[in-house]
């Protein structure tokens, strides 16, 4: 004797509920991949965000020591020199590492403490390994994201700043 089931049709109900399982774990796996598709396009974000900060703060960095001489020993003073009576900006603010939860950069420091440069300390593994501009060469290849150093020198020839190769120690 067969069983009934809800709509009066013997054998029906198990066909219904694996269909629905079935569908439930197709929508997971869809979802899954949507939440790696986000994930990367976001850190993808965040890296374009990093080389763009970067350059900024390098940029005034480089254009704070073309002006007086010596690399300032703040970050902050880079949004108002104190050095000139009037206002002289070299950052519109202090852009937060896009790479780290608390936003801090590492700093590069010449001998005398002088912030020479900046630099992520995030010890994440970049998704973006090459085909840099030419000025960021030297990030092809790094395997973090805190070997993406970004400091400027002046180049004697040169009246654009040029990024400097900085070793793994150096820094605080």
């Amino acid at each position: 004797m067969e069983r009934p089931t809800m709509n009066g049709r013997p054998g029906q109900g198990g066909f219904t509920y694996l269909t629905v399982m079935i569908m439930v774990v197709v929508a997971g796996i869809a979802l899954n991949g949507a939440a790696r598709y986000w994930q990367t396009t976001m850190k993808r974000a965040r890296e374009a965000e990093l080389l763009f900060r970067g350059d900024r703060i390098a940029r005034g960095l480089f254009a704070w020591k073309k002006d007086g001489g010596t690399y300032p020993r703040r970050l902050e003073v880079l949004l108002k020199d104190p050095r000139v009576p009037g206002i002289r900006r070299y950052l519109r603010k202090i852009y937060p590492d896009p790479m780290t939860p608390d936003g801090e950069w590492g700093l590069i420091t010449d001998q005398a403490g002088g912030i020479r440069g900046v630099f992520s300390k995030s010890g994440e593994r970049p998704l973006k390994i090459g085909n840099f501009p030419p000025a960021y060469a030297t990030f092809t290849g790094a395997q973090k994201y805190s070997a993406w150093r970004f400091v400027y020198v002046p180049r004697s020839s040169a009246r654009t700043p040029q990024p400097e190769n900085v070793q793994e120690g150096e820094g605080k």
